[in-house]
């Protein structure tokens, strides 16, 4: 029988699946961007994993339908420093 995924997931994890710093998801759950709960003596975050799905629908629906009609910023990867 294959392992449930965790319901809450800490910022290293959702760093992982979104491949940025935890210094970023935390900022993102500190301005409000990304909904996460403070557990524990020490206050640390956790994100729902709808939570977190929520976020990444979201950025999709603020892209817009295609990613073909916009011009590309910076953060894309079609800029490298080569």
């Amino acid at each position: 029988m294959p392992a449930a995924s965790p319901r809450f997931l800490t910022l290293a994890d959702v760093a992982e699946v979104l491949n940025v710093t935890v210094r970023q998801v935390y900022s993102l759950v500190r301005s409000g961007d990304l909904r996460g709960i403070q557990i524990g003596g020490r206050g640390q975050w956790r994100i729902e994993q709808v939570e977190l799905e929520d976020y990444i629908q979201r950025q999709y629906d603020r892209t817009g339908p295609s990613a073909d009609d916009r011009e590309p910023s910076r953060d894309d990867d079609v800029f490298t420093d080569s």
